[in-house]
């Protein structure tokens, strides 16, 4: 099975990111126009959480808060679960699906590489198994 690693290198290394004092407004006006479901947040170099459009629903829609009034460091991820370029698309899939989380950011070391979503790897998922699929046909029928 493929690693991590690949899927980056197939979607790019764009890393959207923002600062934890900003409101979760700006959080999410970056968000729509990226087309992203999650910003990472940063200080400076060092990456201390994550926030999502699912954060944004839970805790600030749901409970009524005011999205120009909310820093992003109240609503946000943390700790992280991050995964490094080595890891196994398998192992990300059952990290996701058990914590119960749609986007992993990737790290090596204290450097982030990029963000892999629930989405990538649903996308790798189905087409290694049509790979399978598929060398099996040719098998049989050879």
């Amino acid at each position: 099975m493929r690693q991590v690693k690949h899927l980056l290198d197939i979607k790019g290394n764009d890393i959207y990111a923002i600062a934890p004092e900003v409101p979760v407004l700006e959080a999410i006006k970056h968000m729509a126009e990226r087309r992203v479901g999650a910003l990472l947040v940063m200080r400076g170099e060092q990456l201390i959480g994550i926030v999502s459009e699912r954060d944004y629903a839970r805790k600030v829609i749901l409970q009524g808060r005011s999205s120009a009034q909310t820093a992003v460091s109240e609503i946000m991820s943390s700790p992280l679960l991050t995964v490094t370029p080595e890891t196994d698309v398998f192992d990300c899939m059952r990290l996701c699906t058990e914590s119960r989380i749609r986007h992993l950011p990737v790290v090596q070391g204290s450097r982030v590489l990029g963000v892999i979503s629930i989405g990538d790897l649903v996308k790798e998922v189905i087409s290694a198994q049509a790979e399978q699929i598929d060398q099996l046909q040719r098998y049989i029928t050879s």
